[in-house]
């Protein structure tokens, strides 16, 4: 097994098997840099999770009650119930991804971060802020018709993140490895 080179290597997870393959992927195939005497941080694994804002996930918009009445009117029992739903969703994503982390033995090289907002540009701006070295993410492969209305997080990355970016197209590509 050869020493690598890598401080930070990210990781971004959707709950998706397509981004959990992307996980063991990077795991299996990237090496990290180990702690030396001289330097106190070794290489670290980050499972970047994005989660959507409330209003996006429930795909509400309420809009202004008819007959008059308040044009915002926000409801904060349902908003409190969509962000405890949304946190179980994320802790149920992140749990998958440290149970593949620890089929690796990774557990104390990994880290977790989460983020809010929209994924194209929170994934940018997360391995940046986090200082990356590689993202890794999985693809859906979208035809181009899905991929024209709902735009591709991955192709995205490819051409706006910071940092070399690896792509991971379906299953086989990790099943070969292996």
């Amino acid at each position: 097994m050869s020493q690598g080179n890598l401080g930070c290597v990210a990781v971004a997870v959707d709950g998706s098997d397509e981004s959990m393959n992307a996980l063991r992927w990077a795991m299996t195939n990237l090496k990290l840099r180990p702690q030396t005497p001289d330097s106190t941080t070794a290489g670290c694994f980050l499972i970047l999770h994005v989660q959507s804002p409330p209003s996006i996930a429930t795909g509400l918009n309420p809009g202004p009650i008819p007959f008059g009445g308040p044009s915002n009117l926000e409801v904060p029992a349902f908003a409190a119930a969509i962000e405890a739903h949304q946190k179980r969703i994320t802790d149920s994503i992140l749990d998958h991804a440290l149970g593949i982390c620890s089929e690796f033995n990774f557990t104390e090289k990994v880290r977790t971060h989460v983020v809010i907002g929209d994924p194209k540009e929170k994934i940018c701006e997360a391995v940046q802020d986090q200082h990356a070295d590689v993202l890794v993410m999985g693809s859906r492969a979208f035809g181009p018709i899905k991929r024209m209305f709902l735009g591709s997080v991955s192709n995205y990355c490819a051409h706006h993140a910071e940092c070399p970016v690896i792509i991971i197209k379906g299953n086989d590509s990790v099943n070969k490895r292996n």
